[in-house]
């Protein structure tokens, strides 16, 4: 029944591209993986990170990025600001750590005086569609990259495109390949662009940027009530936005601290979950009313998310909270099976059967074991001395980590 229920999981996921290239597992496109769920489909994973079971295979020295690792079959792309000026994508031999392309513009901004403390370097985590990288650079640009070379393929100003202010935060959301469009929050918006080109097709949830617009939140392509739409969280509302034409099908407002919605959408059986800081968390339904979909909460509970999307495993949400505890969530009923004490302030994690792979941002990884029944942490280790804020990336006998001044590649047997 567990492995039916699993499955089942699986197979209602949000489906996303570009897929997975060669075998399942062997590479990490764009963020939270291959689908954008933190699922990850490859070798089974071993039952520790203890020791000689996760080796250092090479580190780089890099200027600091939040965001996370790409890889291919055979390369490693990954971000960096350096020297206050310039933004940098530079790729690497994912065996040996070898250079083999750089490539740089400048893009150098600095974020609100309150936000100093999480610092003034590139957010976004790129995506990659088997031949090229969509790069997000802070400025509001969107840059396209030959994979395989480097080379600037085109550029795309959001700010002198649309005439809208600079976004006070950075460009936080990360790209979203489908097809042979790319999908952005930026510009004051939601923009869908020719991959190939840069042309922006449409912009849609326009929010003026700035300190009070400009998203935080990455989004993500699902079927619900038999359409397939982009599901997009603003600084405000919760969307599902036509693919076509940008038309926006139903939005439903989620409150939030200064507009801290961080979360990428989460899709279970057809209903959606978020959790915001300083608001709740949710599971929306969604249903038809003739022409018109109606939202409503079939439950909310008073936890409230910060900046870690959760992952989903036999109907419960794991989910990492504004107050540094993990907590499971019963999907079906909104109850807590169980709440830790803190662990960090941010979590990315990778989710394979029963099993969460874990980094905080205080360099601890944590291999845990998913029940409802009690909080099962199988192993823990401290695997950098420096920040961890970007998504780890997970493949088949790798792990990829973005240390803030660093990436570093373990082999795990």
């Amino acid at each position: 029944m567990r492995t039916a229920t699993l499955a089942l999981a699986v197979l209602l996921a949000p489906l996303s591209c570009p897929p997975a290239y060669g075998e399942p597992g062997d590479t990490w496109t764009q963020w939270r993986g291959p689908r954008r769920d933190s699922q990850f489909e490859g070798q089974p994973w071993p039952d520790s990170i203890a020791g000689e079971r996760l080796k250092q295979q090479w580190r780089v020295e890099l200027g600091p990025s939040y965001s996370g690792p790409i890889v291919s079959d055979s390369l490693v792309f990954t971000t960096a600001s350096e020297q206050s000026t310039w933004e940098q994508v530079t790729a690497y031999d994912r065996k040996t750590g070898e250079k083999k392309w750089e490539t740089r513009w400048k893009g150098a901004m600095s974020v609100p005086f309150f936000a100093w403390s999480n610092g003034s370097w590139i957010r976004a985590t790129p995506a990659y569609d088997g031949e090229r990288l969509f790069v997000a650079g802070m400025r509001d640009l969107l840059v396209c990259l030959d994979a395989a070379t480097g080379k600037e393929l085109w550029k795309v100003d959001f700010v002198e495109k649309f005439a809208t202010p600079l976004p006070s935060f950075g460009f936080v959301c990360s790209p979203l390949v489908d097809g042979e469009f790319v999908y952005v929050q930026a510009g004051g918006g939601f923009c869908k662009l020719n991959k190939r080109t840069g042309e922006v097709v449409w912009r849609t949830l326009e929010d003026g940027g700035g300190m009070y617009g400009s998203a935080f939140s990455s989004p993500t392509i699902a079927t619900l009530n038999d359409t397939r739409q982009a599901l997009v969280q603003t600084r405000q509302v919760l969307a599902g936005v036509d693919l076509e034409t940008g038309e926006v099908l139903w939005s439903e407002r989620i409150p939030a601290t200064r507009g801290m919605n961080i979360l990428t959408p989460t899709v279970h059986e057809g209903d959606l979950f978020t959790s915001s800081h300083g608001g709740k968390t949710w599971l929306f339904e969604l249903a038809k009313d003739g022409a018109k979909v109606v939202v409503s909460p079939k439950w909310e509970s008073k936890l409230q998310g910060y900046m870690s999307s959760p992952v989903v495993i036999a109907g419960h949400a794991y989910l990492h909270m504004k107050n540094q505890r993990f907590a499971c969530i019963d999907l079906q009923t909104g109850k807590e099976k169980w709440i830790t004490t803190p662990y960090g302030k941010y979590w990315s994690m990778v989710a394979q059967e029963d099993k969460i792979l874990a980094l905080d941002e205080r360099g601890e990884l944590l291999l845990i074991r998913a029940t409802p029944e009690k909080f099962d942490l199988l192993e823990s280790r401290k695997i950098s001395e420096s920040p961890t804020w970007a998504h780890l990336a997970v493949c088949n006998g790798q792990l990829f980590i973005r240390e803030q001044n660093a990436l570093v590649a373990y082999e795990w047997k």
